[in-house]
């Protein structure tokens, strides 16, 4: 529930200070005092849209804060714990600021966090009621959600959403796969060439490099093999060759080592270098057998490199490329081959998930209709205390297409006359009767929803339309509501005030060539006086004043 609103720089509102209490909280003031402007400064801490034009004239920033105390619910507290945000001692201080520029920021618990989050946690701290939420039971959305939240389908409708997202995604791959096979077909001919020209070259990493040096080496046959006969020449054939002067040098230091052993060393390090000349030399004379001029083999070659170029032109600029567009193709004609298995592979996983969703949507249509048989007698019991004795009131489930949300589409239907056919609410609704109507669904709605603790429930101009006797019965309802969940209802109508727990007066006054609005707690004749304007005017008589005592009185008695 909330316990503290503090608004600051907020259209009219300069500051203002209101602490709310258990039980019903009557908010009431003259046409235009700014009553429903405390309902907008609560509704942006519940994570309504911000706008300049809140911001006071003159202002740089409007803001608002508001401190609730938690309801003990598991969900609550794991969307705060998700947000970091630690609640002290059960209470929760939600804060939200405008700037002129546009922007707008929120904290809660000091804690910088979205308006998105506000949103969400929205449904655990308060809800909000005014008559654009009466027009909105006119839409079949609004009234399927209000069965919905009678019926607690909350689980079933996840599991109903899951299914129909998973059926509908298998749905969407089939129609994409058979959108795509005759284009797929028309190019399996091409990719079958491009799969059979790459395959033709035996392609390797770093072959065109081979190819590049083997080319070299056969348009230089004549000086390679110049030039590896004079360094054989020199390391083993010559008169005075590199091998046997080496051989040499290292008998004549071994020989001297044996007198002097400190050239031990030098003779280790040299017998490595005769071991080392005589290998190349060793493989020079096998290059030079290998060596020869090939005129076919140099066109072979050629040819080679020029098909591997004329891929890289078409499929990538460097063989490790061209591999992967042929991975690709292979990839893409598997593809056109298997498509007869997978689409007999989705056709199946439809079928089956089809059915899972519509058993889904089965369990969650008899949730709504165990719960719509509930709230057509628990609302017609309301509305004969709200002076609509007689009234029928009716669900009707009826087929609708596959949706998220099930295949039920839900209709209020209302007969407010003996005998008369139950019709849809916009066709014989009445705005107050539309206001007591709303009022029933709260009341039976709203006690499943605070079973975890009392919550915030907001209730502006819920009176609009009604009069008299009816507005007295409203008065009652909003009263009984208020025993399970915190009540605040900005009304208009003395029969209502009357029933409060809390009365609260905004006024507006002249300060500085500023107007202001302020609440003023009221009490004892101060309460009396308020409810006597309600009933009379300005001009207040001692016999309004009386009959305001005794609307008090006879409220709180037969409460």
């Amino acid at each position: 529930m909330l316990v503290e609103l503090v608004v600051e720089n907020f259209a009219v509102v300069e500051r203002l200070r209101l602490r709310l209490h258990h039980g019903l909280n009557a908010l009431t003031g003259e046409t235009g005092s700014g009553k429903s402007l405390v309902v907008d400064a609560l509704s942006l801490l519940l994570g309504g849209r911000a706008s300049t034009e809140m911001i006071r004239t003159g202002a740089a920033r409007a803001s608002v804060s508001g401190i609730f105390e938690l309801p003990q619910d598991l969900a609550l507290r794991r969307l705060l714990d998700d947000a970091g945000v630690a609640a002290e001692d059960g209470e929760l201080l939600i804060e939200r600021e405008i700037l002129l520029s546009g922007k707008s920021r929120a904290w809660a618990a000091s804690r910088p966090v979205t308006a998105a989050l506000l949103r969400d946690i929205a449904p655990y701290l308060g809800d909000i009621h005014g008559q654009h939420d009466q027009q909105k039971l006119f839409s079949p959305d609004s009234q399927r959600e209000l069965l919905d939240e009678a019926a607690g389908a909350a689980g079933a409708l996840s599991a109903c959403a899951d299914a129909f997202h998973a059926w509908r995604a298998a749905v969407r791959e089939l129609d994409q796969l058979n959108r795509t096979e005759q284009e797929k077909l028309r190019l399996a001919d091409l990719w079958i060439m491009q799969r059979r020209e790459i395959e033709a070259v035996e392609l390797a990493p770093g072959r065109d490099a081979q190819l590049e040096n083997d080319k070299r080496v056969l348009r230089n046959v004549a000086r390679l093999s110049e030039a590896a006969t004079a360094a054989h020449d020199a390391l083993s054939e010559s008169e005075h060759n590199a091998a046997a002067s080496l051989s040499l040098a290292l008998k004549k230091i071994e020989e001297a080592a044996r007198v002097d052993e400190s050239l031990a060393p030098l003779a280790d390090s040299l017998r490595p270098a005769v071991i080392a000349v005589q290998e190349a030399a060793h493989e020079l004379r096998h290059y030079l057998g290998r060596l020869e001029a090939d005129p076919r083999r140099l066109e072979d070659v050629e040819n080679r490199l020029a098909q591997i170029e004329k891929l890289k032109r078409k499929y990538g600029t460097t063989i490790e490329e061209i591999l992967a567009f042929l991975e690709q193709v292979k990839s893409q004609l598997d593809a056109v081959e298997t498509a007869g298995e997978r689409r007999a592979a989705l056709e199946a996983s439809i079928r089956e998930l089809e059915a899972a969703y519509r058993e889904q949507a089965a369990k969650l249509r008899a949730l709504r209709q165990k719960a719509a048989r509930k709230l057509e007698k628990a609302v017609e019991a309301e509305l004969s205390g709200l002076a609509m004795a007689g009234t029928s009131f009716r669900v009707r489930l009826s087929p609708a297409e596959p949706a998220a949300h099930g295949l039920d589409a839900v209709e209020f239907l209302v007969s407010a006359n003996v005998g008369e056919e139950p019709r849809p609410l916009d066709k014989v609704a009445s705005g107050g009767e539309l206001s007591r109507i709303a009022l029933a669904l709260k009341t039976c709605v709203a006690p499943r929803a605070s079973s975890n603790g009392a919550r915030t429930l907001v209730f502006d101009e819920v009176d609009a339309g009604v009069g008299g006797a009816a507005g007295e019965t409203v008065g009652r309802r909003l009263k009984t509501l208020s025993r399970s969940s915190q009540v605040l209802c900005v009304t208009h109508l003395a029969q209502i005030a009357g029933f409060a727990d809390h009365h609260y007066a905004v006024s507006k006054r002249e300060s500085g060539g500023r107007t202001q609005a302020e609440v003023e707690h009221l009490t004892g004749d101060g309460r009396v006086r308020e409810i006597a304007r309600m009933v009379s005017g300005q001009k207040l008589t001692e016999e309004a004043l009386r009959h305001a005592a005794r609307l008090i009185e006879d409220s709180a008695r037969h409460a």
